[in-house]
């Protein structure tokens, strides 16, 4: 405690009595002192109290010279003259007052007010005159004036200020105000007298709307049908005059609804929504789709629905002309409704009118040309010209129009920097739909060599195909050769064309060219479509030889791998063997029977050339093959032979060139690489593998797989499992404790 610290609490236990919140808050209130209050002061007599408001009147006048132009200062002085009953003083410092600052409104309200509790009822009138006379923009005043000539019972004298306070048109409530006194005393022809005063001075659709509603309210329906008929003649069949009487509209409507006439409402909707854009009329048509739901048919109902979308479709192609999605939306929508028209019986105008909303919806979704030269930008584009040409050719029959749109469509892409084959594909097939073969090989033609595709390429083939111009065919295929020889699937379809055609010596001469080229995207495809042809032909010799060919130029394990399964596995007989079967083309054709043999030299070439090039990978890939064709075809020595071939996989230490540092690695070993190139390692490896092998048989443990080093001990490890390694470290002498 002396040097400020706070005091150590040796005893932290509840303490017996325990003090509440709520016992500090009731003596923290006790102990507070109380407030100064000044002393009363009793009156004994007229000389005292007189003497009392002397007193007081010099302490107001003496503020009020110095803040002369606080109001509350006033109102304080006046309100106590006029607590000590003295009104004609009270009178006088109001008016002196009002000559500092006539236009303050709480002045004029506290002088009324104190007249009233006076019970000075002429004087109040007085004054609220005089206020309104000075200030008659202000409500209140009139308001306070009016409730007070109607709570004296004053009806004129009330209904003679609301006519003055009118002649200043005031806001709408003024207006509703005085219409509600009228209520009140059901002068219903008073009040509708006012609608019309107010309508005259303010002719907003809120207003009209109100005075229909009255006029129905009160049952005179005729009225109320006159009060929207005189509103929609006011606004007229300006555009932007029906946008502002939409709540017009609506409003003669629902009451037309209200009234069960349904065919009026009908009419006021449609002839509403006939003369307002789609953009601007979404509430009316909200309004129009819930009156069809409860009161309308079917069809009426889903010509409201197709209007409301045709509306949001419109906004949003408003906002972004180029967001051709809905542009394909807002057509199928017309398409659509073309179609239902169709099926409900329409007239030919109605229809002729649907049609003409499908091609402007087209028309102007076309005339949104992609910024820029980048192909991307075209693609959802383009579409909407090909479904224009659809809908001219397949709805609306008009076969002109839809070559006109083709040919416009053409005019627009630039070829020269990109181009679109099913724009050609498809123009071209509708000349032959329209049995103008001159002019789709024309058009089809001019697309190849404008702007040479090889998707134009493939669709003028296909088209010639169909029409089974096999000539043709051929000589666009050489065209499409010719344009690009390294195309591997051009080469193989158009060997494919010669097969179908039995012209056996024109396939074999297509593949030999085609392999022949320098350069190709994909030469593997064109080599096993060239080797399946043979084999399926039956020409086992022919396949051999291009199997020896290919190993030559690549000598991949894939290669060497089919050629293999190529020797081992059935092929069909020749050709020139088959038994004639013409008229069962589903009957089976006899094969001749694999060599295993050869399959193994193969495999055994195979093993030596990936030996050569060091490809330590790919022969364990190979090796993975052998071994489950021996398995198939093989006997037990075989299959121990080829698992004899296994490598190991072990670990090596070696430098780092750039660190310096030793690092492990793990290499692939085979036995036959060890043997040629450290044959004193092979032997010692060797009796390592035997001695585990002993030891896992004297254990009782299964025999793990030892590879090349242990099958050369007398087959030691025949036992093995398929594809398992035995992971051997490269001091393996000292880790065994041999």
């Amino acid at each position: 405690m002396q040097d400020g610290r706070a005091p150590r609490i040796k005893n932290r236990a509840p303490a017996a009595v325990q003090i509440t919140a709520e016992q500090l808050l009731r003596d923290a209130q006790e102990r507070q002192e109380s407030q100064f209050r000044a002393p009363k002061q009793r009156v004994e007599d007229f000389e005292e109290l007189h003497e009392y408001r002397g007193r007081k009147r010099e302490e107001f006048e003496k503020r009020i010279r110095q803040t002369r132009s606080s109001i509350k200062e006033w109102l304080q002085y006046a309100n106590w003259e006029a607590s000590q009953g003295e009104y004609a003083r009270a009178r006088s410092v109001f008016e002196r007052a009002l000559d500092v600052d006539p236009r303050s409104v709480q002045l004029w309200l506290s002088y009324t007010e104190m007249e009233l509790k006076g019970r000075n009822v002429q004087h109040a009138r007085n004054l609220f005159d005089r206020a309104v006379t000075l200030l008659p923009r202000v409500d209140q005043l009139w308001y306070k004036y009016v409730y007070l000539e109607e709570l004296l019972g004053n009806v004129p004298g009330a209904r003679q200020v609301f006519e003055r306070w009118m002649a200043w048109e005031p806001d709408d409530k003024a207006w509703q105000a005085y219409i509600k006194l009228e209520q009140r005393y059901n002068e219903l022809d008073r009040a509708s007298a006012i609608y019309e005063r107010w309508v005259a001075v303010r002719p907003e659709p809120r207003v009209w709307v109100k005075w229909g509603k009255f006029e129905e309210e009160r049952g005179k329906l005729d009225k109320a049908r006159e009060v929207f008929q005189t509103a929609l003649e006011f606004f007229g069949d300006d555009e932007e005059q029906i946008e502002k009487a939409q709540a017009v509209f609506n409003a003669f409507a629902k009451m037309e609804t209200r009234l069960k006439e349904y065919e009026r409402a009908r009419v006021i909707y449609k002839f509403a929504l006939s003369r307002l854009p789609r953009s601007k009329s979404g509430a009316l048509y909200a309004a129009y789709t819930k009156f069809e739901k409860q009161h309308g048919t079917r069809s009426t109902l889903e010509s409201t629905v197709l209007g409301k979308r045709r509306i949001q479709y419109e906004e949003e192609v408003a906002h972004d002309g180029r967001n051709y999605d809905v542009w394909f939306d807002y057509a199928r929508l017309e398409e659509g409704a073309l179609r239902d028209l169709r099926e409900e019986g329409a007239t030919g105008e109605e229809e002729e009118r649907a049609t003409n909303r499908v091609r402007e919806v087209y028309e102007r979704a076309v005339a949104q040309v992609p910024p820029g030269g980048e192909k991307r930008h075209w693609r959802r584009y383009i579409f909407l010209w090909l479904y224009y040409a659809l809908f001219e050719e397949i709805e609306t029959k008009d076969y002109e129009r839809a070559r006109q749109i083709y040919e416009t469509a053409i005019r627009v892409v630039p070829h020269k920097q990109f181009t679109f084959a099913k724009l050609w594909i498809m123009f071209a097939r509708f000349e032959v739909r329209r049995l103008n073969l001159t002019a789709a090989r024309k058009i089809l033609g001019t697309a190849i060599g404008m702007c040479p595709k090889e998707a134009l390429f493939k669709g003028y083939i296909q088209l010639e195909f169909d029409l089974r111009e096999f000539d043709r065919v051929r000589t666009l295929y050489e065209k499409y050769i010719e344009w690009d020889p390294t195309n591997s699937a051009a080469w193989i379809k158009y060997a494919e064309l010669e097969t179908q055609l039995e012209d056996l010596a024109r396939v074999r001469a297509i593949y030999e060219l085609g392999i022949s080229q320098s350069a190709l995207s994909m030469p593997e495809l064109l080599w096993k479509a060239y080797i399946d042809f043979e084999t399926e032909e039956g020409e086992r010799d022919k396949a051999r030889a291009l199997y020896e060919r290919l190993v030559k130029i690549s000598g991949h394990v894939k290669v060497w791998i089919s050629y293999a399964t190529f020797e081992a596995e059935p092929i069909p007989v020749p050709r020139a063997m088959r038994p004639e079967a013409e008229d069962d083309e589903e009957a089976e054709i006899p094969v001749v029977d694999g060599d295993a043999v050869r399959a193994r030299q193969v495999f055994d070439r195979a093993y030596k050339d990936l030996k050569s090039k060091g490809l330590k990978h790919e022969r364990v890939v190979l090796l993975e093959i052998w071994k489950a064709f021996e398995e198939k075809y093989g006997t037990a020595e075989d299959v121990v032979r080829v698992q004899g071939m296994m490598p190991i996989t072990s670990k090596r230490r070696v430098v780092d060139k750039d660190t310096g540092q030793t690092v492990e690695d793990w290499d692939i070993v085979f036995a036959d690489d060890e043997r040629e190139s450290n044959p004193t390692t092979f032997k010692f490896l060797q009796m390592a593998h035997a001695w585990k092998a002993s030891q896992a048989k004297s254990g009782g443990a299964s025999a793990t797989a030892l590879s090349g080093f242990a099958a050369g001990l007398g087959g030691s490890g025949q036992g093995s499992s398929d594809g398992a390694r035995a992971r051997v470290d490269d001091d393996v002498a000292s880790s065994d404790e041999d």
